[in-house]
């Protein structure tokens, strides 16, 4: 049998180049400024929509964005990652091309909102999976954290670029060119995503740690969305994922209105460093949690996340643009690890072979949370010193998050022989776990399912 080229890291580069693409989801800031500044000067040609409305192709365009991922997950499980892909450059584009074709209010809701949102969900789902396939256990942290850290990284230079296209040619012309340019891309690079053939064996390195070499030593589990729906660790994460994504989304939108009061036309450092921090806490959590462990890197960068956010409490009110920037940096970082952690939580828990649409499920949580905690932050921050109090709900959130990941023990398979605990078993016995030794996760164990 001839030898299998190993086409992992042509993969990984695709995947990480297709999200940095997909990554003009956070140039919304860009567009929503553009689509105030013309609806306050009016005209024949301006945005005629109600101010207080702005935001909401955005808070469409993250529900579809998180929902889309549970669809296209089942899409890459059956027809594979590059067909899911190109979907997803298609969908991008046709709602970039509404967009510029008309300023109505619908058109933007189903263009950025759904059809964009929708994209964002099939361009994403697609480039992850096929990158974990080619690469052993011990390097899930790294490669998951590389391909989403495109994602992260992308408002540095997108922000500029929309902001340059806005003020050359117009708002409809610009979305035209974005749409076509990220279209071509995204179909273009789809066809670099590709699953290893069945009987690939990614190759095991020498030189493990202790935990790397428990997680090349696990059984290899392929759980239905079903059995993951029966399993309590699933709600567990989705609540913390919900809490760390929420918390973050909601801080990072106030810390960029506070950068363009303090730093004025220099906001934009404010907003590129955290881009950066969020590409970089990515990586960095990735790469940690493949040496001490998924369940202590959620905890110390939830907790880290926690402290920032009752340290801002004291900053939004200095003044201090360096201040505000190292704010930014941290929050972004903790922020982005988050989508780096808990694609490796569900490819640990549940296998590759459902990893689509079981991550696509648990993806529904960063929706749903940016959703939720923007319009808790928008109601707060109507009420006087609210900017404070979000920072203290999120600080308090993040806190009951990291308490909940004493609940997400490192698992340790056991033999065929041993009988089965249920499900009430296996949670009181990881409580006490946890509870007595954090890092316990040498004692945690799970059985190997019958076949």
């Amino acid at each position: 049998m001839a030898e299998i080229k190993n086409k992992g890291w042509t993969v990984v580069t695709a995947g990480l180049a297709i999200n940095l693409a997909l990554g003009v989801l956070y140039a919304w800031s860009i567009f929503k400024g553009a689509l105030k500044a013309s609806i306050e000067k009016g005209g024949p040609d301006a945005f005629q929509w109600d101010i207080a409305s702005i935001n909401d192709p955005y808070a469409v365009c993250c529900l579809a964005f998180a929902f889309a991922m549970i669809l296209a997950g089942k899409c890459q499980d059956k027809i594979g990652p590059a067909k899911t892909a190109l979907i997803g450059g298609l969908l991008v584009g046709s709602g970039f091309m509404l967009m510029a074709v008309s300023n109505s209010y619908m058109a933007w809701v189903v263009g950025f909102g759904l059809l964009a949102g929708s994209g964002f969900g099939f361009g994403y789902s697609a480039a992850t999976p096929p990158a974990l396939k080619w690469f052993s256990p011990s390097k899930t942290g790294l490669i998951a954290g590389i391909v989403v850290a495109g994602f992260g990284i992308a408002p540095v230079y997108i922000a500029p670029l929309a902001s340059y296209l806005i003020g050359a040619f117009g708002i409809p012309k610009a979305m035209m060119y974005l749409g076509i340019g990220f279209t071509i891309l995204v179909c273009g690079l789809s066809g670099f995503l590709v699953n290893p053939p069945k009987e690939f064996v990614p190759t095991e390195p020498t030189d493990l740690g202790p935990l790397a070499k428990l997680n090349a030593s696990k059984p290899v589990v392929n759980a239905s969305m079903s059995e993951m729906l029966r399993n309590y660790k699933f709600y567990v994460l989705w609540v913390t994922f919900f809490i760390g994504s929420g918390a973050g989304l909601m801080v990072i939108g106030s810390v960029a209105g506070l950068a363009k009061k303090s730093m004025g036309s220099m906001a934009f450092v404010a907003v590129a460093i955290m881009a950066i921090g969020n590409a970089g806490g990515r990586v960095v959590a990735g790469v940690l949690s493949d040496k001490i462990g998924r369940r202590a890197t959620l905890f110390i960068m939830l907790s880290m996340q926690a402290v920032m956010m009752f340290i801002a409490m004291a900053v939004v009110n200095s003044g201090s643009a360096v201040l505000l920037v190292l704010l930014a940096s941290f929050i972004g970082f903790n922020y982005g690890s988050n989508l780096c952690l808990f694609p490796s939580f569900a490819k640990d828990y549940w296998g590759t072979k459902n990893y689509g649409l079981n991550y696509g499920a648990l993806f529904t949580a960063w929706g749903v949370g940016g959703f939720v905690m923007g319009k808790v932050s928008e109601m707060i921050n109507a009420q006087p010193g609210g900017l404070g109090k979000s920072f203290m709900l999120a600080g308090l959130l993040l806190v009951c998050g990291a308490a909940l990941t004493i609940f997400l023990a490192e698992l340790k398979p056991v033999t065929e022989q041993e009988a089965e605990p249920s499900q009430w078993k296996e949670f009181w016995a990881e409580f006490m776990l946890g509870a007595k030794v954090f890092s316990g996760y040498e004692d945690a164990r799970i059985r190997v399912p019958r076949q």
